[in-house]
């Protein structure tokens, strides 16, 4: 049985890491398999830098999404793919070789993975993780803090000139394209109980 293809997107700090967490945790992991666009970033000499010399990676041409979709392809066919883990070139990672292994579910995550149609093509399911952009900031701010080192002003400049901006021309106009909306300004709990039951339907049927 060819495997079904779940794709995830949301703004930056919509909610997506923590709504697949919940996925993944319904599942043995024989039965579910995650690929997530942020291990497909180019290297940080291919990235372009704004008018003022700061990395922009908030743009499609940041991602190798040739290879990210011909993995796709290949744990289609029953193939096992590996990739080379990204850090956010946080100095104190060290990148493992990460292994993709086919399974019934395969859920494919970021926020470029419907603008690239050679990801969206491959999707049997499309879901978009909503939620206000005030609240998207906040969560932000502590996020990239506390994982990737940036002090408060690096955080709102990147908000305001690269995270929104990417949000209205990339991101957003797909929000029409999804099959599932999950709101998350507050809680998704119950949206995350109707995908993860319609999943397990399909994994039972294969």
């Amino acid at each position: 049985m060819k495997p079904y293809i779940v794709g995830i997107t949301g703004g930056s700090a919509s909610g997506k890491t923590s709504f697949l967490k919940g996925i993944l945790n319904a599942f043995a992991p024989h039965e579910i398999c995650l690929i997530s666009q942020d291990n497909y970033y180019l290297s940080l000499d291919q990235i372009a830098v704004d008018d003022q010399g700061i990395h922009n990676f908030d743009v499609p041409e940041t991602i190798d999404h040739h290879l990210y979709a011909q993995h796709i392809e290949q744990l289609r066919q029953g193939l096992t793919v590996q990739q080379r883990e990204y850090t956010f070139n946080n100095p104190d990672i060290i990148p493992q070789l990460l292994t993709f292994t086919p399974a019934p579910i395969i859920v494919v995550e970021g926020i470029f993975v419907f603008h690239f149609r050679e990801l969206a093509d491959q999707m049997d399911l499309k879901i978009f993780i909503d939620a206000k952009n005030s609240i998207k900031l906040e969560r932000r701010v502590k996020r990239d803090a506390e994982e990737r080192g940036y002090d408060l002003d690096d955080v709102m400049y990147r908000w305001k000139y690269h995270v929104k901006p990417t949000y209205k021309q990339f991101i957003k106009p797909y929000r029409a394209e999804a099959d599932i909306v999950i709101p998350n300004n507050i809680h998704y709990q119950k949206g995350l109980d109707v995908v993860i039951s319609f999943l397990k339907a399909k994994v039972a049927n294969q």
